[in-house]
């Protein structure tokens, strides 16, 4: 459940409601102030994720957040108005200086854990590669030699492996 615990309406303490009428019964934050009327749908947030292709191998970086050794694939959020297209090319750019060439949908996964929809592609890109502050360091890594894990990005960059014919078995998480 969702971290709301005022409305930002009216400041009054949010109460937790399943109204079978309008939403199915799921449980939702709402005020209890029928004439605010606001409801805290928590709708997972969109999310776009670049396998990104870059003289061959796959581009791959740890951000600052994370332990040593624990790479993944470049992603971000959409911004407001912006096309998942337009949103994995300016992700790409900023936090690796890649100008994306080509983006290819390789599908959409949930990841329910984050209540993230991940829109993922393949993008071929070129220029050269300088990292934005949010992400320490990089790998370029073998198509064939990537080891993707059972959630989130980890799907997309399966099945872009199974695609190509490229065999692979799912790690536990990132870095194992």
């Amino acid at each position: 459940m969702s971290d709301y615990q005022f409305c930002p309406r009216c400041a009054k303490s949010l109460i937790e409601r399943a109204d079978v009428d309008t939403d199915g019964g799921l449980p939702r934050r709402a005020c209890p102030d029928d004439t605010c009327g606001f409801v805290h749908w928590n709708n997972p947030v969109p999310v776009v994720a670049a396998i990104v292709e870059y003289e061959g191998k796959i581009l791959l970086a740890r951000n600052a957040a994370w332990a040593e050794g624990v790479f993944a694939l470049i992603t971000g959020f959409l911004e407001n108005g912006e096309t998942p297209e337009a949103g994995i090319a300016r992700e790409v750019l900023e936090e690796t200086s890649l100008h994306v060439e080509t983006a290819e949908l390789i599908g959409v996964y949930e990841f329910i854990r984050k209540n993230e929809l991940i829109i993922a592609y393949h993008v071929r890109a070129h220029g050269e590669i300088a990292l934005s502050p949010e992400l320490l360091e990089y790998r370029l890594v073998e198509p064939a030699k990537l080891r993707p894990w059972r959630a989130g990005t980890g799907q997309a960059l399966g099945e872009w492996m199974r695609r190509r014919g490229l065999p692979f078995e799912f790690v536990e998480r990132p870095g194992q």
